[in-house]
C-alpha cells in the first residue's frame, strides 16, 4: 500500500536525465518528506496493532528494549569501527570502508533509539557488520567511484581546448 502510493507519486514525476550516465535522478527533498510523512504513521499503526495483539505493557517493554539494544549496539560496533579506522590509517591505507561504515552505524543507533518496529528493524540492519559492509561497498563502488570519474570527466570538458599535454627537457646550449 506505501509502496504502491509512492509509486504513484513518482511515476508522473519530472526527471532530469544524466547524460553521462543516462540516470535518472530523484528530487531527495520531495522523497524525504514524503518518508518523513509516511513512516511515523505506519509506525503508529504498527505499534497499536502490537499493542492489540501482547498488550500495552509488553509493547512499551519491546520498544524500551530495543532503545537499550540500539544503544548498546552502537557503542560496540562504533568502538570496533573505530579500532578498524585507527588500523587502517596505522598501516597506511585508506579507511575507506570505515569512512563509509561510521555514518551508517550512527544511523542505525538513531533508527533503534526512535520508538517505533519499522525503525528498529532497519537499525538492526544498519548494525549487522555483513550487510554494513555490503552496503558500505556498494556505496563506494557504485557512487563514489562514480563521482570521482565525473567529475573527471568534467573538469576534462570544461578546458577550452587551447591546453596542450605533454613532456619538455630542457637542453643546454
Amino acid at each position: 500500500m506505501i509502496l504502491d502510493i509512492i509509486l504513484e507519486i513518482y511515476s508522473n514525476y519530472p526527471y532530469i536525465v544524466n547524460d553521462d550516465y543516462k540516470e535518472y535522478e530523484v528530487n531527495i527533498i520531495q522523497l524525504l518528506f514524503l518518508v518523513l510523512l509516511i513512516v511515523p504513521f505506519a509506525e503508529i499503526y504498527l505499534l497499536l496493532q502490537v499493542g492489540g495483539i501482547i498488550g500495552a505493557l509488553p509493547t512499551i517493554f519491546l520498544v524500551v528494549f530495543t532503545a537499550l539494544l540500539g544503544t548498546f549496539l552502537l557503542k560496540q560496533q562504533g568502538l570496533a569501527t573505530f579500532r578498524r579506522f585507527q588500523l587502517s590509517l596505522a598501516q597506511g591505507e585508506v579507511p575507506a570502508y570505515e569512512m563509509i561504515e561510521g555514518p551508517i552505524i550512527l544511523l542505525g543507533g538513531v533508527l533503534l533509539l526512535t520508538p517505533g518496529f519499522i525503525t528498529d528493524i532497519l537499525g538492526i540492519i544498519c548494525l549487522i557488520p555483513q550487510l554494513r559492509r555490503l552496503f558500505a561497498q556498494y556505496l563506494i563502488e557504485n557512487h563514489l567511484i562514480q563521482a570521482a570519474v565525473s567529475g573527471f570527466q568534467r573538469n576534462k570538458a570544461n578546458s577550452d581546448g587551447n591546453i596542450l599535454e605533454g613532456e619538455f627537457h630542457k637542453e643546454d646550449e
